[in-house]
């Protein structure tokens, strides 16, 4: 086991002796007595031969410091000797809650994520809490400041809805000496046990099921980005279901915005133009995509069914009217909300899989395919 470099035995020129208790610091006053002084944190640290930061984690009983437990007995008989107390006010501002929460959001433009928020900021109300919402552009001056909001303690907890695969700040927090407490939404870090998701599988197979019960079977799925582990598994969850109908199924990853779902409806039908029926992971893909069909001389839903991930009102407004995937995203951000407070409380941290009840919102962007049921 790796072990902190305060833990490493002092060298010779400043090795100190086990303390005992005739070793508390001691000054002369006027009369020419010695009398005791206060002991402070850096004292009790020379006197165990270890950095102020390792005393510090010890007499707090921080259970994440990774040490000896030689060096443990040494801090403690060191602040023994030394008749060692906290200074009150340091040890009520180490102990101050910010009681705020922070949600980092992959989008603030996304309307989808728009219920999350609330949902969230509502839960966190309730329970006595500030939710702080940042997005996350693909920017390392923005990592670099919310890692330091992170490592300063100016939050309690983080919830961390980036889509991006590979973000800096998980990297900070899993080599933070003060690990925040904080869980992933909408994305899946492999054991980290602070995943809060829904039943991403459920929707696809709806979704699935719904463009080959109109009898599609050339179907293209435009997904969510390449290497986040749960539109991974909503990919995959929809093209099994579909080929388990008799479809042919061909797949674009690609991000959450209109462009991208434009350039992989262009990609899509030049590869395979015989398409009848696509299912996006999102709304504002699906906005791009009805724009390609168009710009193409498709004509949706006679030529190309369109079918989205989640529901909003904005999906009936659009021409035509989008047919969804209605999921209870609300139930995430307050289940995201309580993760973090369970973590705040002491409680070790675990996965929560929201309950899922998809349903299909038929509106006009969806039907029969070509020559099926005639």
């Amino acid at each position: 086991m790796a072990h902190n470099e305060a833990d490493r035995a002092p060298t010779a020129g400043s090795e100190h002796p086990p303390p005992t208790d005739g070793d508390a610091r001691k000054s002369t006053g006027a009369d020419g007595k010695a009398t005791p002084t206060v002991a402070r944190l850096i004292d009790v640290a020379q006197l165990a031969g270890v950095a102020k930061g390792t005393a510090s984690r010890v007499l707090s009983g921080d259970p994440t410091l990774v040490t000896r437990e030689e060096t443990r007995e040494r801090v403690l008989r060191a602040a023994s000797a030394l008749a060692y107390r906290p200074h009150p006010l340091a040890r009520a501002l180490a102990r101050r809650s910010a009681q705020a929460i922070a949600l980092l959001a992959p989008s603030l433009g996304n309307p989808a994520f728009a219920p999350v928020i609330r949902a969230a900021q509502r839960r966190a109300h309730e329970l006595g809490y500030v939710l702080m919402t940042a997005e996350d552009p693909d920017d390392q001056l923005a990592d670099d400041a919310f890692a330091r909001l992170v490592q300063e303690g100016r939050i309690d907890g983080l919830i961390i809805a980036s889509a991006r695969p590979d973000h800096r700040l998980v990297d900070v927090l899993e080599r933070s000496a003060a690990m925040l407490p904080h869980v992933f939404l909408y994305r899946e870090v492999p054991g980290s046990d602070a995943n809060v998701r829904l039943d991403i599988r459920a929707p696809a197979a709806l979704a699935a099921d719904h463009l080959t019960g109109l009898g599609h079977r050339a179907i293209a799925h435009v997904g969510g980005p390449v290497g986040n582990l749960l539109w991974a598994e909503h990919a995959a969850a929809f093209q099994a279901r579909a080929e388990s109908h008799g479809a042919v199924v061909s797949i674009e990853r690609v991000a959450f915005a209109e462009p991208s779902g434009e350039e992989a409806m262009r990609r899509l039908l030049g590869a395979r133009p015989e398409l009848t029926a696509v299912y996006t992971s999102s709304l504002l893909q699906a906005i791009g995509v009805l724009f390609a069909l168009g710009s193409e001389g498709r004509a949706v839903p006679s030529d190309v069914s369109v079918l989205a991930y989640d529901d909003l009102p904005l999906a009936g407004y659009l021409v035509p009217p989008l047919s969804t995937v209605a999921v209870p995203v609300e139930k995430l951000g307050a289940a995201a909300v309580d993760a973090i407070i369970s973590r705040l409380r002491g409680e070790p941290p675990r996965d929560v899989e929201v309950d899922c009840e998809p349903h299909i919102v038929v509106r006009s962007s969806t039907t029969n395919a070509p020559g099926y049921g005639r």
